[in-house]
């Protein structure tokens, strides 16, 4: 059931920054739930290798480093994803920011950030 709640919440997330972002735009609700689900997929595999490959980098610009591969990750999943897309490499950059901002705010504000095992 968490899972099924953070997959939403991510939905709903990417939606509220293709309000927030000028040049992300997702076309309807099924087009941000496949984004979700890309995105989520996509950094969990491509993206952490890219991660663990980057380590170095990545601490050297004090974790910085990690949100220009995060906008990366977001402009692959809108080559993949029909009705979403990211104009611009800056767009996918603050997208990636704000998504990472938003997506914590929510899943604070329900809860399903912790573990309660």
């Amino acid at each position: 059931m968490r899972h099924l709640i953070n997959w939403l919440l991510s939905a709903l997330a990417v939606w509220v920054v293709s309000r927030l972002i000028p040049g992300f735009h997702v076309s309807s609700a099924p087009a941000a739930l496949v984004a979700a689900l890309v995105i989520g997929f996509v950094n969990a595999t491509l993206g952490l290798v890219l991660k663990i490959v980057t380590l170095p980098l990545t601490i050297l610009t004090l974790g910085i480093f990690w949100f220009i591969i995060n906008g990366l990750m977001l402009e692959l999943a809108s080559a993949i994803v029909p009705g979403f897309r990211v104009d611009t490499f800056a767009s996918a950059f603050w997208g990636a920011i704000v998504l990472s901002l938003v997506n914590m705010l929510f899943r604070w504000l329900a809860g399903t950030g912790r573990r309660d095992d």
